[in-house]
C-alpha cells in the first residue's frame, strides 16, 4: 500500500516531536473573564506561549492585564461586555476576528458562584448562575464553532471545577452548572472532533485566590481543605498555566472530551 501526498504530509513519527508543539505563536485566543482571577492566569499563560489574546469581561482592570500581555510581545484586545446578553457572544467572536484575523482558541473562563443556605437559595440565584456558567459558555462555543468548523481547526477549553464531580453545599446552581459544563465539553467533543477541533475541560481544585481568602485565613477551615489534598497545599494560579497551554497547543491534538483535574490530588482522597 502506498500513501498519497496528502497522507504523507500528515504522517508524523516520534522524531518529528519537538518543544515547538507547545508553542502558540501566531494563534489568537478568546478568554472570557480573562482579566481577573484564574482567567488572568490563563490569559498570561497563552501570551507567554506566543498567542494574541482577546478578553471580553464585565470588569475593566484599568490596564493591568494589558501591560502583562503586551510585555510578552503579543497583542491584547479588550471588550467590555456582558456575555449573558442576547447576541453578545456572536459580537465577541466577530470582533475578535475583526481585530486579530482568526479565532483559534476559546477559553470559557467567566463564572459566578453565589452562596446561600439551601432554603434561601432561590430561582433568582439559580437563573443568574446558569446564565453565566452554562448558557453563555454554550453560546460562546457555538459561535466559535461557526468559524472553527470551516477551517477544520480549533481548541475549546471549558473551565470546570471539583464540583463537576461532587455535590456542593451553599450553591446548588454552581454544582449543577459545573456538571453541565463537563457534559457540554463531552457533547461538543463528540460533535466537533471530526473537524479537528479539540474540546476539553480543566477542573481546578482549591486555589489561593481572592475568592478563597476568608477560608484560607481561618485555620480551621483551611485545615479542613488541606486534609483533603494529598499535596498538602492550596494551589497557586501558576499551577494551571502549563495545563492551559498544553490543551491550547498542538501537543494535545489527540486529547479530546477530557476533564483534566488540576487539584493536588483532591479527588483521590
Amino acid at each position: 500500500m502506498t500513501l498519497d501526498q496528502s497522507e504523507i504530509e500528515k504522517h508524523v513519527t516520534i522524531t518529528d516531536f519537538a518543544m515547538g508543539y507547545f508553542g502558540l505563536a501566531g494563534k489568537n485566543a478568546i478568554v472570557t473573564g480573562g482579566n481577573t482571577g484564574l482567567g488572568q492566569a490563563f490569559t498570561l499563560a497563552l501570551a507567554k506561549a506566543g498567542a494574541n489574546v482577546f478578553v471580553p469581561s464585565l470588569l475593566d482592570d484599568t490596564g493591568g492585564t494589558r501591560a502583562m500581555v503586551e510585555a510578552e510581545g503579543v497583542r491584547y484586545e479588550f471588550m467590555q461586555a456582558d456575555i449573558t446578553e442576547p447576541g453578545t457572544p456572536k459580537r465577541i467572536v466577530e470582533r475578535c476576528i475583526q481585530e486579530l484575523g482568526t479565532l483559534d482558541i476559546l477559553i470559557n473562563s467567566a463564572g459566578v458562584c453565589p452562596l446561600a443556605e439551601v432554603l434561601d437559595f432561590g430561582r433568582e440565584q439559580w437563573d443568574a448562575t446558569v446564565q453565566v456558567n452554562l448558557t453563555a459558555a454554550f453560546e460562546m462555543s457555538h459561535e466559535a464553532a461557526q468559524t472553527m468548523v470551516p477551517r477544520r481547526s480549533g481548541k475549546i477549553i471549558n473551565i470546570c471545577s471539583m464540583f463537576s464531580f461532587l455535590g456542593g453545599r451553599m450553591s446548588p446552581a454552581y454544582a449543577a452548572t459545573k456538571h453541565g459544563i463537563a457534559g457540554l465539553t463531552k457533547a461538543y467533543c463528540d460533535e466537533l472532533a471530526q473537524y479537528n477541533i479539540q474540546v476539553n475541560g480543566i477542573a481546578p481544585g482549591y486555589y489561593a485566590t481572592a475568592i478563597t481568602a476568608n477560608t484560607r485565613s481561618n485555620p480551621e477551615t483551611s485545615r479542613r481543605v488541606l486534609d483533603h489534598i494529598p499535596a498538602d497545599r492550596w494551589g497557586d494560579p501558576v499551577d494551571l498555566m502549563g495545563t492551559v497551554v498544553f490543551l491550547a497547543s498542538r501537543a494535545s491534538d489527540y486529547v479530546n472530551g477530557h476533564i483534566l483535574a488540576v487539584d493536588g490530588g483532591y479527588l483521590v482522597r
